[in-house]
């Protein structure tokens, strides 16, 4: 699952990032509204996590934006601002939630889920085969075995089989999968793809990770 910080202390959306990409979600941020905006208009997210007080334009703007464009990607505002009339402002205008700073990272973790499971168009699991990943609780299991998957081996698990059957090539894994970005390694993604084969195919007959010579990667169960 894939959530968009739009927030302008750095300090704050390096301890999100942290926090989110060891919980298995995939990152992207900005540090002002416009640019928030923008990304929120052109890539699909699951969730926005939005300051209201930014440069350029103000996150009351970017709410009113993203909605008068019927952009319903759930949105919780986070920010110093905790008295009654500002936080029905902010969900008068369209946000789903609203978390003031400073805030528990385990509360706005809470606040995520709760969102996330209302979200009707979301899949809270997803499978291929015999393989089963649960995106809320982010578990994995296979012939109903539990597999014990690291944060980067569950987020590039889950955007193959969100992507199955179509080859990925390792240029395409490494832009989608933010959480790599910061690997010096640089055949990160095969080293990912090596350890979840010996998680989810070592054991089992039927081989679900592929390798297409020259071009890259694909889930199937055929």
């Amino acid at each position: 699952m894939k959530i968009l910080i739009i927030e302008d202390d750095l300090k704050i959306i390096n301890f999100l990032k942290k926090g989110l990409i060891e919980e298995c979600y995939v990152v992207d941020s900005a540090t002002n509204g416009d640019e928030g905006l923008y990304l929120a208009s052109v890539n699909e997210y699951d969730l926005i996590l939005l300051d209201i007080m930014l440069p350029v334009k103000d996150g009351i703007e970017v709410c009113k934006s993203l909605r008068s464009s019927n952009n319903q990607t759930p949105i919780i505002m986070l920010t110093a601002k905790d008295s009654i009339e500002d936080k029905i402002k902010g969900l008068d205008i369209g946000a789903n939630d609203y978390l003031a700073k400073p805030f528990s990272f385990a509360e706005l973790l809470a606040r995520i889920r709760v969102q996330l499971r209302v979200k009707s168009s979301i899949q809270t699991k997803i499978t291929i085969a015999d393989l089963e990943l649960d995106l809320l609780n982010k578990t994995a299991k296979r012939a109903n075995e539990n597999i014990v998957l690291t944060s980067k081996e569950f987020t590039l698990l889950e955007y193959l089989i969100k992507n199955k059957n179509r080859v990925l090539s390792e240029t395409a894994i490494n832009s989608a999968l933010s959480s790599f970005e910061d690997s010096n390694m640089s055949n990160i993604v095969n080293v990912y793809i090596y350890r979840l084969r010996n998680k989810i195919d070592k054991n089992f007959d039927l081989k679900l990770i592929k390798t297409v010579r020259g071009i890259g990667f694909r889930i199937s169960d055929n």
